[in-house]
């Protein structure tokens, strides 16, 4: 498909820069599929969400847990500065990272940064990202903990500075597994009375783990989908969790994945009977219209870029015509949009 299928005009203003006070105070827009009534759209709150499901059914959280992984330095024997994102990890020294300047950057380099954290730059890959190996022997978390900032995304970065306030704000209350680079913002909504109003209803709750890479923010440079590399990205579902999810789903529930990551990770462990397997390894899945779900009923979700692939899953859940007019409602109507902006629930 043509990717700017898929492009829309965002105002400037409509872009979050903070998170709402109290998280689950946050406006959700409830897009339904055909089929499920008159009104396509219903204006609703976060806090409807208890409401807005049924007993049985069960929402499947990421618990990644964003690290500070956005660095600042400069390459041995020069004064040049060099920006990394960290991105993935490749072992227990080695990262890949994207380089802001990193036509300054050799492979070999020294580049040194913050707190006295060095790493050398190893080669460049097709996606333009280098590999970084941490110098010394402290551990590689401890290392980013000294030296790096909280990974804001480009589109708040570029308008503000990171802040003490972003070190609890870009965390989900889920958050227990060291690795991502880009919270699971879905879940930055939830309370611990929200919480407890969701376990009143009788709608259980799963989580799962998928490490969210830098590469969630990049552009998609190809003009037909099909030339679009996706990046991969590491995720893990225990067997246990599998078996309740599938007996959730077998009992009636509906599974709703609670944000796009979850969503990707559940259908790269489900096989074609809908069921859920035990997974843990990289997922590159790219999913647009045409893709046949195997296991997500739904999916709760913020409100995304342009053109981009979360756009496009989006769409493929619900159909493009229907999530464009969505969109433009929810700009018309003053939703608050990215990764600190409002939510919507999307019921096919």
């Amino acid at each position: 498909m043509r990717v700017d299928l898929f492009d829309f005009d965002l105002p400037q203003d409509s872009i979050a820069l903070r998170p709402a006070r109290p998280r689950d105070s946050a406006r959700m827009l409830v897009v339904r599929g055909a089929g499920q009534g008159d009104i396509p759209f219903d204006d609703c709150g976060v806090r409807d969400l208890p409401g807005l499901l049924n007993r049985g059914d069960v929402l499947v959280f990421n618990d990644t847990r964003v690290i500070p992984a956005q660095l600042e330095g400069r390459r041995a024997g020069g004064e040049a500065k060099i920006g990394a994102t960290l991105h993935k990890r490749m072992d227990l020294r080695r990262w890949q990272a994207f380089i802001r300047n990193a036509k300054r950057v050799k492979d070999g380099d020294q580049l040194i940064f913050g707190g006295g954290v060095t790493a050398i730059a190893q080669g460049r890959n097709p996606d333009g990202s280098m590999v970084l190996e941490f110098e010394g022997d402290e551990p590689v978390e401890v290392l980013l903990h000294r030296a790096g900032t909280m990974p804001l995304p480009p589109y708040i970065a570029q308008r503000r500075g990171v802040d003490e306030r972003d070190q609890s704000d870009y965390q989900t209350m889920f958050a227990a597994e060291d690795g991502a680079v880009a919270a699971p913002t879905a879940s930055l909504h939830f309370t611990d009375e929200l919480v407890a109003a969701l376990d009143k209803a009788g709608i259980k709750r799963e989580v799962l783990t998928l490490h969210v890479g830098a590469g969630t923010f990049l552009p998609v440079k190809a003009d037909d989908t099909d030339d679009h590399q996706m990046h991969s990205e590491f995720g893990r579902i225990n067997a246990a969790t599998a078996e309740r999810i599938n007996a959730a789903r077998a009992a009636g529930g509906k599974v709703i994945a609670v944000g796009t990551t979850s969503l990707r990770l559940l259908e790269s462990a489900a096989s074609d009977d809908g069921l859920v397997h035990e997974f843990a390894g990289d997922t590159d899945i790219f999913i647009t219209p045409g893709y046949q779900f195997r296991v997500v009923d739904g999916l709760m979700t913020n409100f995304h870029l342009p053109k981009s692939t979360l756009m496009m899953l989006v769409s493929a859940l619900m159909g493009r015509e229907r999530m464009m007019a969505a969109y433009d409602h929810a700009i018309k109507q003053g939703y608050r949009f990215y990764s600190y902006g409002d939510s919507s629930l999307l019921l096919p």
